[in-house]
């Protein structure tokens, strides 16, 4: 009686696991469809030189040499790497500023008012949102250099100029997306205790004194996820560079991202695209576990 039992519990058993795999399958099968398999084709494609027309053959290291001796491809690498610094920061620095400011009592409506203003941007479409700003930073007829000459300065080339192209895909870049970062911080300070705050008022702490002994070392956790999170974005960054400057003027503001899809569907070097996507991958693999390293120092656990 009882080995019936226990086979029965073991027939139930298999039959459960069963219908969990099952259930899995389809979800597994789109996931080796669709990221496994492009990422080992990737892999295999960044050795060979590959021609749609021409066909292939095996090259070895030489895309990866290639990429890391022109110099080219050198700057389009530190260009990301300056874009992900500046846009990281400002995105970090400004949202918090926009937590901070919001996180006070006031009438509701203005707090809903201002959360929703500043989120606002977050959930349009970055292509939307740059070719609006191509007409606020437009050369002749740009919102802001209509300003700038009302003043009797002379017009800023925002983004026909190397020196400042880089720095207006970065101000539109923080003005989207800042406003994520607010939401994320505010539901973080919102999570302080209230009894350290009014401890260390009733101590005479200054406002900036409380936020970076108290209130920044109990929020580290989230923002040392919101700093891997942007900097994985900012690394990728696309549609915003490609609307407003096309990388150019020449070089100045052109990504890994935009190098890739030009080297592989313009330049038909699928085999080096693919070898700049691989590098691409280890770089921001390399910056995330630097920050998981670093984050042992400061972040509170």
């Amino acid at each position: 009686m009882q080995a019936a039992v226990m086979r029965q519990g073991s027939d139930l058993q298999r039959a459960q696991a069963l219908s969990g795999y099952l259930f899995l399958l389809p979800s597994f099968a789109l996931y080796l469809a669709f990221v496994l398999a492009p990422v080992v084709v990737t892999c295999i494609l960044s050795f060979a030189y590959f021609d749609p027309m021409l066909g292939s053959r095996w090259v070895g290291l030489d895309n990866y040499i290639r990429f890391f001796t022109d110099d080219r491809s050198q700057q389009i690498f530190w260009n990301t790497l300056r874009f992900t610094i500046f846009a990281v920061t400002g995105n970090i620095c400004v949202g918090m500023l926009f937590a901070l400011a919001l996180d006070r009592k006031m009438p509701a409506i203005f707090l809903y008012l201002f959360r929703l203003a500043f989120f606002l941007p977050v959930i349009i479409a970055a292509a939307f949102v740059s070719i609006v700003w191509s007409y606020f930073y437009g050369d002749d007829l740009g919102v802001i250099n209509y300003y700038v000459i009302r003043l009797g300065l002379s017009p800023v080339h925002w983004l026909t100029s190397s020196r400042y192209a880089m720095m207006s895909i970065v101000i539109m870049d923080v003005w989207k997306n800042a406003g994520f970062f607010m939401i994320i911080f505010i539901a973080a300070l919102q999570g302080v205790p209230k009894t350290l705050i009014e401890a260390a008022v009733m101590d005479g702490a200054s406002y900036w004194r409380r936020f970076f002994r108290i209130v920044l070392p109990w929020i580290s956790p989230v923002v040392f996820f919101a700093i891997v999170y942007a900097s994985i974005g900012a690394l990728q960054v696309f549609e915003s560079v490609v609307i407003l400057t096309r990388g150019g003027p020449g070089d100045a503001t052109r990504s890994m991202s935009i190098y890739i899809v030009e080297s592989a569907f313009d330049s038909f070097e699928i085999g080096y695209a693919a070898s700049i996507a691989v590098v691409m991958t280890i770089v921001i693999l390399a910056i995330t576990i630097v920050q998981f390293l670093a984050s042992r120092a400061w972040v509170r656990h």
